[in-house]
Protein backbone atom coordinates (compact mmCIF):
# COMPACT_ATOMS: atom_id res chain seq x y z
CA UNK A 1 0.00 0.00 0.00
CA UNK A 2 1.11 3.57 -0.81
CA UNK A 3 0.73 7.17 0.06
CA UNK A 4 -2.37 5.97 2.61
CA UNK A 5 -4.21 8.96 3.66
CA UNK A 6 -7.78 7.19 4.58
CA UNK A 7 -9.31 3.89 4.99
CA UNK A 8 -13.10 2.79 4.55
CA UNK A 9 -14.02 -0.25 6.51
CA UNK A 10 -16.54 -3.12 5.76
CA UNK A 11 -18.12 -4.05 8.47
CA UNK A 12 -19.28 -7.56 8.40
CA UNK A 13 -16.51 -10.02 8.42
CA UNK A 14 -13.92 -7.23 8.61
CA UNK A 15 -14.54 -5.83 12.17
CA UNK A 16 -17.41 -7.67 13.14
CA UNK A 17 -17.74 -11.28 12.75
CA UNK A 18 -20.85 -13.18 10.79
CA UNK A 19 -21.76 -16.05 9.48
CA UNK A 20 -23.90 -16.14 6.63
CA UNK A 21 -24.21 -20.45 6.93
CA UNK A 22 -26.00 -19.96 10.37
CA UNK A 23 -28.57 -18.03 9.08
CA UNK A 24 -29.13 -20.00 5.78
CA UNK A 25 -29.26 -22.93 8.70
CA UNK A 26 -32.13 -20.96 10.58
CA UNK A 27 -33.86 -20.28 7.65
CA UNK A 28 -34.28 -23.81 6.68
CA UNK A 29 -35.17 -24.85 10.49
CA UNK A 30 -37.87 -22.80 9.86
CA UNK A 31 -38.87 -24.46 7.10
CA UNK A 32 -37.59 -22.40 4.48
CA UNK A 33 -35.85 -25.88 2.78
CA UNK A 34 -35.04 -23.02 -0.61
CA UNK A 35 -33.18 -20.59 1.72
CA UNK A 36 -29.59 -21.08 -0.46
CA UNK A 37 -31.59 -19.60 -3.62
CA UNK A 38 -32.59 -16.77 -2.32
CA UNK A 39 -30.18 -15.70 0.31
CA UNK A 40 -26.54 -16.20 -0.18
CA UNK A 41 -22.95 -14.15 0.43
CA UNK A 42 -22.74 -13.31 -3.22
CA UNK A 43 -26.22 -12.91 -4.11
CA UNK A 44 -29.82 -12.31 -2.61
CA UNK A 45 -33.53 -11.72 -3.47
CA UNK A 46 -33.88 -8.34 -4.22
CA UNK A 47 -36.32 -8.04 -0.75
CA UNK A 48 -33.00 -8.26 0.80
CA UNK A 49 -31.41 -5.45 -1.29
CA UNK A 50 -34.58 -3.43 -0.49
CA UNK A 51 -34.04 -4.27 3.08
CA UNK A 52 -30.24 -2.97 3.09
CA UNK A 53 -30.84 0.89 0.85
CA UNK A 54 -34.50 1.53 3.35
CA UNK A 55 -36.90 0.83 0.76
CA UNK A 56 -38.78 -1.70 2.62
CA UNK A 57 -39.38 -1.69 6.62
CA UNK A 58 -38.97 -4.68 9.04
CA UNK A 59 -42.42 -5.22 9.00
CA UNK A 60 -42.28 -5.56 4.89
CA UNK A 61 -39.61 -7.61 5.24
CA UNK A 62 -40.98 -9.88 7.31
CA UNK A 63 -44.01 -10.10 4.99
CA UNK A 64 -42.09 -10.67 2.01
CA UNK A 65 -39.54 -13.50 3.50
CA UNK A 66 -43.18 -15.78 4.18
CA UNK A 67 -44.03 -14.53 0.75
CA UNK A 68 -41.52 -15.70 -1.01
CA UNK A 69 -41.23 -18.85 1.32
CA UNK A 70 -44.24 -20.11 1.39
CA UNK A 71 -44.54 -19.94 4.79
CA UNK A 72 -47.39 -17.92 5.95
CA UNK A 73 -47.40 -19.32 9.62
CA UNK A 74 -44.42 -17.88 10.48
CA UNK A 75 -44.18 -15.05 13.18
CA UNK A 76 -42.18 -11.91 13.12
CA UNK A 77 -40.15 -12.91 15.61
CA UNK A 78 -38.96 -16.02 14.46
CA UNK A 79 -38.26 -14.56 11.06
CA UNK A 80 -36.34 -12.07 12.82
CA UNK A 81 -34.20 -14.38 15.21
CA UNK A 82 -33.21 -16.09 12.18
CA UNK A 83 -32.21 -13.03 10.27
CA UNK A 84 -30.43 -12.01 12.74
CA UNK A 85 -28.77 -15.73 13.57
CA UNK A 86 -25.35 -14.47 11.45
CA UNK A 87 -24.10 -11.88 13.66
CA UNK A 88 -21.36 -12.95 15.90
CA UNK A 89 -19.67 -10.37 17.24
CA UNK A 90 -16.50 -8.46 17.28
CA UNK A 91 -13.74 -10.25 17.56
CA UNK A 92 -11.10 -8.83 21.18
CA UNK A 93 -8.88 -7.05 19.59
CA UNK A 94 -10.76 -4.83 16.62
CA UNK A 95 -11.76 -1.65 18.51
CA UNK A 96 -8.12 -1.27 19.40
CA UNK A 97 -7.35 -1.45 15.67
CA UNK A 98 -10.14 0.95 14.99
CA UNK A 99 -8.77 3.63 17.44
CA UNK A 100 -4.87 3.44 16.02
CA UNK A 101 -6.00 3.51 12.99
CA UNK A 102 -7.83 6.54 13.64
CA UNK A 103 -5.48 8.19 15.19
CA UNK A 104 -3.29 7.53 12.04
CA UNK A 105 -5.28 7.91 9.08
CA UNK A 106 -8.64 9.48 8.30
CA UNK A 107 -11.25 6.34 8.70
CA UNK A 108 -14.36 5.68 7.51
CA UNK A 109 -17.08 3.02 7.87
CA UNK A 110 -18.90 1.87 5.05
CA UNK A 111 -21.45 -1.19 5.48
CA UNK A 112 -24.17 -2.54 3.80
CA UNK A 113 -27.16 -2.59 6.77
CA UNK A 114 -30.47 -2.65 7.33
CA UNK A 115 -32.79 -1.77 9.98
CA UNK A 116 -33.27 -5.54 11.45
CA UNK A 117 -29.47 -6.04 11.77
CA UNK A 118 -28.56 -2.14 12.94
CA UNK A 119 -30.66 -2.16 15.65
CA UNK A 120 -29.36 -5.61 17.18
CA UNK A 121 -25.78 -3.95 16.57
CA UNK A 122 -26.61 -0.85 18.59
CA UNK A 123 -27.99 -3.34 21.21
CA UNK A 124 -25.15 -5.83 21.61
CA UNK A 125 -22.49 -2.01 21.62
CA UNK A 126 -24.32 -1.28 24.79
CA UNK A 127 -24.32 -4.53 25.58
CA UNK A 128 -21.22 -5.44 25.90
CA UNK A 129 -18.77 -3.02 25.40
CA UNK A 130 -20.93 0.24 26.78
CA UNK A 131 -21.33 2.17 23.75
CA UNK A 132 -23.79 4.18 22.01
CA UNK A 133 -22.38 3.27 18.56
CA UNK A 134 -19.65 2.79 16.07
CA UNK A 135 -19.17 6.96 16.05
CA UNK A 136 -16.25 6.64 17.75
CA UNK A 137 -14.07 4.89 15.86
CA UNK A 138 -14.03 6.39 12.59
CA UNK A 139 -14.44 10.20 11.33
CA UNK A 140 -17.92 9.06 10.06
CA UNK A 141 -19.62 5.90 10.06
CA UNK A 142 -22.46 5.33 6.51
CA UNK A 143 -25.22 2.54 6.37
CA UNK A 144 -26.55 1.73 3.55
CA UNK A 145 -30.49 1.68 4.60
CA UNK A 146 -29.61 5.04 5.80
CA UNK A 147 -28.46 6.42 2.87
CA UNK A 148 -31.00 4.40 0.24
CA UNK A 149 -27.59 2.85 -1.27
CA UNK A 150 -25.94 -0.09 -1.33
CA UNK A 151 -22.55 -1.73 -2.35
CA UNK A 152 -21.60 -2.95 -5.19
CA UNK A 153 -23.37 0.28 -6.83
CA UNK A 154 -21.17 3.45 -8.07
CA UNK A 155 -23.71 5.47 -6.30
CA UNK A 156 -22.73 4.88 -2.75
CA UNK A 157 -18.34 4.71 -3.20
CA UNK A 158 -19.02 8.54 -4.74
CA UNK A 159 -20.94 9.75 -2.55
CA UNK A 160 -18.68 9.27 0.05
CA UNK A 161 -15.32 10.19 -2.00
CA UNK A 162 -17.48 13.60 -2.45
CA UNK A 163 -18.44 14.51 0.85
CA UNK A 164 -15.70 13.26 2.23
CA UNK A 165 -13.69 15.01 -0.41
CA UNK A 166 -11.28 12.20 -0.38
CA UNK A 167 -8.49 11.47 -3.38
CA UNK A 168 -9.27 7.68 -4.53
CA UNK A 169 -5.51 7.19 -4.84
CA UNK A 170 -4.73 7.92 -1.90
CA UNK A 171 -8.12 5.87 0.03
CA UNK A 172 -7.78 2.25 0.88
CA UNK A 173 -10.69 0.28 1.04
CA UNK A 174 -11.04 -3.03 3.19
CA UNK A 175 -14.55 -5.34 2.34
CA UNK A 176 -14.08 -9.93 2.21
CA UNK A 177 -16.62 -8.86 -0.98
CA UNK A 178 -15.14 -9.24 -4.46
CA UNK A 179 -17.97 -7.68 -6.31
CA UNK A 180 -17.76 -4.20 -3.88
CA UNK A 181 -13.80 -4.15 -4.52
CA UNK A 182 -14.24 -3.99 -8.01
CA UNK A 183 -16.61 -0.72 -7.95
CA UNK A 184 -13.76 0.68 -5.61
CA UNK A 185 -11.19 0.00 -8.17
CA UNK A 186 -12.40 1.26 -10.87
CA UNK A 187 -13.29 4.17 -8.84
CA UNK A 188 -9.60 4.67 -8.46
CA UNK A 189 -9.58 3.16 -4.30
CA UNK A 190 -6.99 0.67 -3.71
CA UNK A 191 -8.61 -2.30 -2.08
CA UNK A 192 -7.98 -5.51 -0.19
CA UNK A 193 -9.64 -8.20 0.20
CA UNK A 194 -10.25 -9.11 4.01
CA UNK A 195 -11.09 -12.75 4.11
CA UNK A 196 -11.34 -16.04 6.90
CA UNK A 197 -9.13 -17.00 8.16
CA UNK A 198 -7.38 -13.70 7.71
CA UNK A 199 -8.36 -11.33 10.49
CA UNK A 200 -8.04 -7.67 10.57
CA UNK A 201 -5.25 -7.09 12.72
CA UNK A 202 -3.07 -9.45 11.16
CA UNK A 203 -3.85 -7.65 8.21
CA UNK A 204 -3.22 -4.46 9.65
CA UNK A 205 0.19 -5.82 11.10
CA UNK A 206 0.77 -7.42 7.41
CA UNK A 207 0.04 -3.73 5.40
CA UNK A 208 2.16 -1.81 8.08
CA UNK A 209 -0.57 0.64 8.14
Amino acid sequence: MRNIHNIIFDYGNVIFQIDFLRTRQAFQALGIQDADAFFSHKEQHNLFDKLDMGKISAVEFYEGIREISGQKELSDNQIRDAWNALLIGVPQGNHDILLEMKSKYRTFLLSNNNEIHYQFLMDYLKRDFGLADNSGFFEKDYYSHLMGMRKPNRDIFEFVIKEQNLVPEQTLFIDDSPQHLLTAKELGLQTVLLTSPDTLQELIKRLDL
